[in-house]
């Protein structure tokens, strides 16, 4: 959550302010939608923007369907790939972080635009929520709640993402192997990488957030399928020399951030932290989170209730209460003025106005004065169902205060660190030497594309995380 605090104009505007330029290295194809910037952030890395600029122009080139084509890389632990309609491939850093070679971020690479040139995106119906691409609201709160939150998530979450069916899968499989084949790559590790995805699904559980399985979905023979195909194009490569490019692709993301970055928010013992804003806030027993730039968001887990966190806009309380009000549709609403924790505050409740035959939620709405900042801590569900959760959205508002404790503001982000082996040795020797716990052994061997017991030789190069 990286919020840009707007002093003037409607409140719970997307805020691009915060979004870093595009990187200069960027020369070719559309600008990214700001939509999905502000939902996920741009990454800002002149060397995988590069990367995924170079490869994929020149893929471009040698596709179907030549196009005026852009690829970006979003801030985003979330293991995820996808293709807008308009033309955009974007890659998340967490999907970054788990490639092993320059031909596995070439394969997917490959896949994504196989997306947009057979035009997959022309026969889905557009979606107006992110399903797949991140624990979103969209996939945790029940439809009639979502529907009533009107402005708040459809700045959020309307990002017109799609999710592709099996056929489409197969399709664009077999253009991803096309594709990094031509410019030179050993498409058989494409193959190796999706088993990576699923043995990372697997170990995550059911609770797991939405990653790149969840919109592209696997079959059961999708590794064999996929390696007789990568097997037929090498073939059909007349003996050219095909690229792995495992230790080069591996020194390119030394130092990337794994996992969520703290700065920019993180949950522990259900309450989340924001070291740079220095404030905390609770979270409701059992209820689901998903933090992006632009809001906090909350869901009851049955998807009776949500509470949104967002940026309000305005130069004095007044003017941020009413901004809110109006952005969320709250009508007839009883504000009265208050304070939380020191901190100056409106509290509202009341309804938004019906639309399309969809009753209006229940509200209650806090707005918190920091200074010249303000925030919105939004409580909706359905007006039957008030009494049942007004205690939790109380509690969450009334729990919003000053973060002091020095252990949560200097908490630092993990990052992936290259090391290689000191000798002959198993990928859990290697981690403990680098100080990586037994516990987390099996998620760096995931991350490696290994088991806990394949051997390294000397020198190999491997993923640990540090500071």
């Amino acid at each position: 959550m990286k919020f840009s605090f707007l002093r003037t104009g409607a409140a719970l505007l997307l805020p691009l302010t915060l979004i870093s330029a595009v990187p200069t290295s960027r020369t070719q194809g559309p600008k990214p939608d700001p939509q999905v910037l502000a939902q996920f952030g741009l990454y800002n890395n002149p060397t995988l923007q590069r990367l995924i600029d170079t490869k994929g122009q020149q893929m471009n080139k040698v596709s179907d369907r030549p196009g005026d084509y852009g690829f970006t890389i979003v801030d985003s632990p979330i293991i995820n790939a996808f293709a807008t309609p308009d033309g955009h491939v974007y890659f998340t850093r967490g999907i970054m972080a788990h490639f092993n070679s320059e031909a596995q971020f070439a394969g997917v690479l490959g896949h994504e635009l196989g997306h947009i040139t057979a035009r997959h995106g022309q026969s889905q119906q557009r979606r107006s929520t992110a399903a797949g691409i991140g624990l979103l609201l969209g996939s945790i709160v029940a439809p009639r709640v979502m529907e009533s939150v009107g402005g708040i998530i459809q700045q959020g979450v309307g990002l017109g993402m799609l999710k592709y069916g099996r056929d489409d899968e197969r399709e664009s499989d077999q253009l991803g192997v096309k594709y990094s084949t031509k410019i030179g790559y050993d498409a058989s590790q494409m193959a190796d990488f999706f088993q990576t995805l699923q043995r990372n699904q697997e170990a995550s559980g059911s609770g797991a957030i939405p990653g790149f399985l969840s919109s592209h979905p696997n079959s059961a023979d999708r590794y064999s399928t996929v390696k007789k195909l990568a097997a037929q194009a090498k073939q059909n490569a007349g003996g050219r020399q095909l690229n792995v490019g495992r230790d080069s692709y591996l020194r390119m993301i030394d130092g990337l951030p794994y996992g969520e970055d703290p700065r920019q928010g993180y949950v522990e013992g259900g309450v989340f932290y924001h070291p740079d804003l220095k404030f905390r806030m609770p979270i409701p027993s059992g209820w689901k989170s998903q933090n992006s730039p632009s809001q906090f968001q909350m869901a009851e887990p049955n998807g009776k209730a949500m509470i949104v966190l967002v940026p309000a806009g305005g130069n004095s309380l007044d003017e941020a209460a009413q901004s809110l009000a109006k952005a969320i549709g709250l009508q007839s609403a009883n504000a009265q003025r208050t304070t939380v924790n020191g901190f100056p505050a409106v509290v509202m409740q009341g309804e938004q106005a019906a639309q399309q035959g969809q009753a209006g939620a229940a509200v209650l709405a806090h707005v918190i004065q920091d200074g010249s900042t303000y925030y919105g801590i939004v409580g909706l569900t359905a007006p039957a169902s008030f009494s049942t959760y007004d205690n939790a959205f109380y509690g969450v508002a009334r729990g919003f205060a000053r973060l002091t404790d020095a252990s949560k503001l200097n908490r630092q982000s993990q990052k992936i660190r290259i090391k290689s082996a000191t000798g002959s040795q198993t990928l859990s020797q290697a981690l403990s030497a680098s100080g990586v716990p037994t516990s987390r052994h099996e998620e760096l061997a995931i991350l490696n594309g290994m088991q806990r017991s394949t051997r390294l030789s000397k020198g190999m190069l491997y993923k640990s995380v540090g500071q």
